[in-house]
């Protein structure tokens, strides 16, 4: 499964696509585990207190629920749970809590927690990379939107806080088994179980953010192999660019 995914560039329709303002701080073009991208989750506003005896009674009847806001965070790539003891067990913990199994998520110590709680996020991208290894070698190809839109991935985050005070805020791809995908089960080692990141329909980000729990692995299917087209990455300044966006 791929350690290596490409952001959004400043001129992405965050607004439109995602319903949050672009990130005020730059994002790296390439991602790579330990890096800090960036995650949309809901926000959950405080609970107002009524005016008057009886206000949080009255009937409303013509008022429509009003969906949670969401918001944009910097967060490293690489899950840090909560009872890890040090930032030095952090740095070397979070590069394997990168991905979280869709199947094993709700069981798996590491991301138990963030599961139970409903920390879900999504993780917006341009493409992922994973390697075709059919003509006997590694040749890295790039999964990306067929349209070319921005893709949303379902993923957890978790929120570290250390005895110095030190906070690490993260986050972990949620992925699935694709060796009957008719794209994917073409990459990864010969051999291994393929899997995939978990890419939601744009009409079920709000979903994702705010179902309760035990609905939450409803949204755990298959993008359409149709809905994606794979290019090969001809050279290294294409697989891993130096700097940020222009």
């Amino acid at each position: 499964m791929s350690t290596h995914y490409e952001t959004l560039s400043p001129t992405s329709p965050y607004r439109e696509v995602f319903g949050v303002e672009l990130p005020s701080d730059a994002n790296e073009r390439h991602m790579w585990p330990r890096k800090i991208g960036h995650f949309i989750r809901a926000v959950v506003a405080a609970p107002v207190a009524p005016t008057e005896p009886g206000a949080a009674d009255a009937p409303t009847p013509d008022a429509a629920p009003t969906p949670p806001a969401r918001e944009v965070v910097a967060a490293q790539w690489g899950l840090v749970p909560h009872w890890v003891k040090s930032a030095s067990d952090a740095k070397l913990r979070s590069p394997k809590l990168i991905h979280a199994k869709a199947e094993t998520v709700s069981t798996t110590r590491a991301f138990y927690d963030a599961w139970i709680h409903g920390q879900r996020c999504i993780v917006p991208m341009a493409a992922f990379f994973e390697d075709d290894y059919r003509d006997g070698k590694a040749l890295p190809t790039r999964i990306s939107r067929i349209d070319g839109q921005p893709m949303g991935a379902a993923g957890l985050w978790a929120s570290w806080t250390g005895a110095d005070g030190e906070t690490i805020v993260s986050f972990t791809l949620l992925t699935m088994n694709a060796n009957n995908h008719a794209l994917l089960r073409r990459y990864q080692q010969p051999g291994s179980e393929k899997r995939m990141p978990v890419i939601l329909n744009e009409g079920a980000y709000g979903a994702w953010l705010t179902v309760r729990m035990e609905k939450a692995k409803e949204f755990m299917r298959q993008y359409p192999s149709n809905w994606l087209a794979a290019n090969p990455v001809e050279n290294k300044a294409d697989k891993v660019p130096k700097g940020l966006f222009d």
